[in-house]
């Protein structure tokens, strides 16, 4: 199989879909991999490394799209992206598609097979390509909130762990998976007085257990969520449905009547975020204020940490990569059920049924089942 790898082109966003490393391994499966010039120039790696393991150089994403089988990348393609996608191709990336209209509408248009690393699954249930950018982004949530309290940045001038006499601030994280249990080690590890709001028994009582008493675990409740939120000096919005749309838990009335300079950041944003108030933002620009609430809602947060994100990505998504190409996707789709739980879009049809729902689009759904020969 072919392989394409294009430079991502999202604002401040330096991953890449394929290392090196990666590219050799395919090579050494018998594949044929292309990279577009500078597609790993952000992290670190030149031309001359992606030639050394095996790829050939093209100096546009318009000979990456036009000559690959396959397309490997890290984040949803913007339109003009889209606009270069044809009939049969498969596309292999975050597509995060129930916020996202126009880039549904487009990649049905576009007749591709359209794999989403987000809804992937393991034999647990679990979300393997999801997972590290969640553990990557739980960490930089807490890095993002301390620096947007600081007062140069309109926040209300707190430090986490506050000094000996001065009381820390206070972190209210609204969801316990990955990313609120990695949120939580960064806070808690700084000194902050940490709450954890989440709806699943089973991951409080393992909450309990990871961090005893130096965080609290709360059940989820209306009445416990406005009292912790309106408490908090810095609100971690960490709520993820797998595929659909993140439900506004935090209304704009909360935000009305938290602490002027309070500080949100909201890790839900790839899926249309957990606050009522928010939009997603850039790197460039990542914060603006509603009702005196620093919002911070970038989102490819783990972007900035480009390296260490593309490595952890590429670990997880290379044996998906590798049996795409060596059993073709109707082959690799139909042995893994966990793999076929990705497919959302394929020959003009919706197959993920969150996102036909998010988008009241039922009448292009199939099941994914049914899509495969």
């Amino acid at each position: 199989m072919l392989i394409g790898v294009p430079k991502e082109i999202k604002n401040h966003e330096y991953r890449v879909g394929m290392v090196p490393a990666s590219v050799r391994e395919l090579v050494h499966n018998g594949h044929e991999v292309i990279v577009q010039q500078d597609a790993g120039i952000g992290v670190g790696f030149s031309d001359q490394d992606y030639i050394d393991a095996g790829a050939l150089v093209y100096p546009f994403a318009t000979d990456i799209f036009a000559k690959a089988e396959m397309v490997v990348k890290v984040k949803e393609p913007l339109t003009v992206e889209r606009a270069m996608l044809r009939e049969g191709q498969i596309l292999f990336t975050y597509l995060h598609l129930a916020p996202d209209l126009a880039q549904t509408k487009d990649l049905i248009d576009s007749q591709a097979i359209c794999i989403a690393y987000e809804t992937v699954t393991d034999a647990r249930g679990g979300l393997p390509l999801l997972a590290p950018m969640s553990e990557v982004a739980g960490r930089m949530a807490i890095q993002a909130g301390a620096q947007t309290l600081e007062k140069s940045n309109q926040g209300c001038g707190l430090l986490l762990g506050g000094v000996p006499g001065v009381a820390p601030a206070k972190v209210v994280i609204v969801g316990g998976g990955m990313v609120g249990n990695n949120a939580a080690q960064m806070a808690v590890g700084l000194g902050a007085d940490v709450t954890i709001l989440d709806r699943n028994i089973e991951t409080l009582r393992n909450l309990n257990i990871q961090f005893g008493n130096t965080a609290k675990v709360i059940y989820s409740t209306a009445d416990a969520l406005e009292k912790e939120v309106l408490a908090a000096d810095l609100v971690i919005g960490a709520v993820l449905i797998p595929g659909a749309a993140a439900p506004k838990l935090i209304t704009r009335e909360h935000i009305a009547h938290m602490k002027a300079g309070a500080a949100i950041v909201d890790v839900a944003i790839d899926q249309g975020g957990c606050f009522e108030t928010s939009h997603a933002t850039t790197h460039q620009d990542p914060t603006y204020i509603v009702d005196e609430v620093v919002h911070y809602c970038v989102a490819n947060m783990p972007g900035a940490v480009a390296r260490t994100s593309t490595f952890a990505l590429n670990n997880a998504t290379l044996p998906y990569i590798i049996k795409i190409a060596n059993m073709g996707y109707n082959a690799a789709l139909k042995s893994d059920k966990g793999l076929l739980n990705g497919l959302n879009v394929m020959n003009g049809k919706l197959t993920c049924e969150s996102v036909a729902e998010a988008h009241q689009m039922q009448s292009y759904y199939v099941p994914a089942e049914a899509m495969i020969k």
